[in-house]
């Protein structure tokens, strides 16, 4: 039986793709990048899930099965040398090419690791970066350590060829310890590569200032390093150890979980089902999700990430990352540990990544699934008996961790027994910092350490939500709260406030607005609650964080146009994915991104539509997030409203936890 359309492809899929495009460019070099699973027509997707949920246990919509296709992105090299950048698609089953596209040379292709590897030997030959490098007296025992970076947007007058930076460090190596912060000792100095000639071409000596100082001034002695500190963060490194008063929280289910996964793919769990997948480019995704048999999501993911920095000298005006576009946030994720990463009874999921040859390998526990208590769910105490009831809120967690270069971002989305649906994105790890002088103090970070400037940064993100509240065809309203006039019939005493909704008629662009209680609802408009008489919808209300800061001129703010606004309503057309389109890297506009699926017009009442949620954090570092930083969290709840009937955990148990057990008087006696 062929694979589910929505599960990920296999290892056997890959290389079938691999091999069809390798017979169809023998005589040049292919240098592949990513081949993932390309997620079949809607419209085909439409008629198959119709069938899945109609059959009977055992049975198959194999009359309507989509066909099995594969995403295959990849270089092809001829006699001069210079990478031509392609993309096709695959068809495993029949194991023909059905699409194919040679990309323009006004785009870049995403990095891949493989290239920054490049980009390491490249310095290590680079008889200009050596001498840079030896400029510097570094203390005895102290390394250089290159980190490879995107380059970031093109200024205007650099010719569009495809290059990487690298920023530079020192790591103590007297401790003979390889997990030794390096972070702690920046080198002002970032070595350019030409990733075509695969040699670096320039090198960019950096501003160590502060206030008062120029924007490109260089003010640092040769000893740059004498006056910064060690900062460790493993915890056999730590001056005075780890603490030794906590006790060990155990996550038991002595029954095993409540949830359960088939094919790889289908996970079913207190109503719930829905089918789950990862790609390189947005790590897990969320498809075809119901609750009790009825349609709320045909797909939700994480789709775009851009951290621009603040510090105007040279050249971190161009320090911007995209990081599900120009590398693919997939590509980053972590191999989550057993008892660390997640708790309890856990479901892993892999992935596929192939080589620059094209090998598929396996990428092992990229997603974790696992169940949570949040607290209390729903309690009423009856005060004539006396009789309290009370149950918790419980979620099934489906997360997966991304690692880039210095930054951690946890990424979860989490399902409760109320129907709900929550968007969790938590940001830790280290902080990207330059050099500063001894002494001084900058205007474009903060002094974290000695002789260590963090820069101040923004992280924006957007999530994906693509809507099927029972059914495909709905619309999006937003509703308000405002104090409605005095009025000696309506509001006679002033305590009435009035809700007004504004229904979003054409794809558009919409902010938060938290003074009248903005909320956005998705609703079917031709299913009634029979109670209330509206219609059947969900609701969301986006955090009303600060959009980017950068002039809106820049070049930072034209290659992220999504971050204009809180909310964006799209009509759904086919492959229309990602925030700020197709290409991010080394972009100096957003092209194929939501502004521009915006900018079409469309009708987006009662159609097949798509929402956009952009939020994020404006990162003004404190020293208190060195070495590393405490999580920040951001969350998007989705809640039913008027879908219900009632409280859909009404008849969620209110089991007393037998494992919960009273501290003991003798414990208490000690403290005292």
């Amino acid at each position: 039986m062929a694979p589910h359309p929505f599960r990920t492809l296999t290892v056997e899929e890959t290389r079938i793709a691999r091999d069809v495009i390798l017979s169809l460019h023998r005589d040049v070099v292919v240098d592949f990048r990513e081949i993932y699973l390309q997620e079949p027509e809607k419209e085909l997707m439409k008629q198959y899930l119709a069938l899945e949920h109609a059959v009977q246990p055992g049975q198959s919509p194999a009359s309507k099965q989509p066909p099995r296709l594969a995403k295959c992105q990849y270089d092809v090299i001829g006699p001069d040398r210079i990478p031509a950048y392609h993309e096709a698609v695959v068809d495993v089953q029949t194991k023909r090419r059905v699409k194919y596209e040679i990309i323009g040379k006004e785009h870049q292709a995403s990095l891949t690791l493989w290239e920054f590897q490049t980009l390491l030997q490249a310095c290590k030959e680079s008889e200009e970066f050596q001498k840079a490098v030896a400029e510097f007296k570094l203390p005895e025992g102290f390394e250089l350590v290159v980190e490879p970076w995107p380059y970031g947007g093109l200024d205007y007058e650099t010719e569009n060829r495809r290059y990487f930076q690298g920023l530079c460090f020192a790591q103590d190596t007297r401790n003979g310890n390889a997990d030794s912060n390096f972070y702690a000792y920046p080198l002002p100095l970032i070595p350019i590569l030409d990733a075509h000639l695969k040699k670096v071409i320039r090198i960019d000596r950096l501003a160590t200032g502060g206030k008062g100082d120029s924007l490109t001034g260089k003010t640092h002695s040769e000893r740059v390093l004498d006056h910064c500190q060690s900062a460790e963060y493993v915890p056999e490194l730590l001056p005075g150890g780890t603490r030794k008063d906590m006790k060990p929280i155990n996550i038991l289910q002595p029954d095993g979980p409540s949830f359960r996964v088939t094919d790889e793919s289908l996970v079913e769990w207190q109503k719930w089902r829905f089918r789950v997948s990862f790609n390189p480019r947005e790590g897990a995704v969320l498809h075809d999700v119901h609750y009790d048999g009825r349609s709320i999501l045909y797909r939700l993911s994480m789709s775009e990430m851009t951290v621009p920095y603040a510090d105007p000298r040279p050249p971190f005006h161009r320090k911007q990352a995209f990081d599900f576009g120009d590398g693919g946030a997939g590509n980053c994720a972590n191999n989550l540990s057993l008892g660390c990463d997640c708790l309890g009874v856990i479901k892993y999921f892999d992935a596929v990544v192939v080589e620059s040859d094209g090998e598929p390998r396996v990428h092992p526990n990229v997603i974790c699934l696992h169940e949570q208590d949040n607290g209390i769910g729903w309690k009423h105490t009856n005060w004539r008996t006396g009789r309290a009831v009370v149950t918790r809120l419980r979620e099934l967690v489906v997360q997966f961790i991304i690692t880039l270069a210095n930054y951690e971002y946890v990424f979860a989305y989490k399902l409760d027994t109320a129907g709900g649906i929550m968007l969790e994105v938590r940001a830790t790890g280290i902080v990207s910092v330059v050099n500063i002088d001894p002494g001084k103090t900058s205007e474009y970070g903060n002094v974290v350490s000695g002789g260590v400037l963090a820069q101040n940064h923004q992280h924006i993100f957007a999530a994906r939500i693509d809507p099927a509240i029972d059914g495909h065809n709905n619309t999006v309203f937003y509703e308000e709260s405002h104090t409605a006039p005095w009025d000696e019939k309506t509001n006679p005493k002033g305590n009435f406030y009035e809700i007004r909704k504004t229904f979003v008629d054409k794809s558009a662009g919409l902010d938060a607005a938290p003074e009248h209680n903005r909320v956005f609802k998705i609703m079917n408009s031709t299913k009634i609650n029979p109670h209330s008489g509206n219609p059947v919808a969900y609701k969301f209300m986006p955090p009303p964080t600060q959009k980017l800061l950068a002039q809106p001129a820049s070049i930072q703010a034209q290659r992220a146009l999504f971050t204009q606004h809180h909310v964006w309503v799209t009509k759904y057309k086919e492959n229309e994915l990602y925030a700020a389109g197709r290409y991010t890297l080394q972009s100096q506009k957003e092209v194929g991104g939501v502004a521009d699926m915006a900018k079409r017009n469309d009708s987006v009442k009662d159609e097949d539509i798509v929402l956009w949620n952009v939020f994020g954090l404006t990162h003004n570092p404190r020293v208190e997030d060195w070495p590393v930083m405490p999580v920040d969290i951001f969350q998007v709840h989705f809640k039913p409203s008027d879908f219900f009937s009632a409280n859909p955990a009404i008849d969620v148990p209110s089991t007393k936890n037998n494992s919960s057990i009273l501290v003991g008087k003798e414990c208490c006696s000690e403290k005292l």
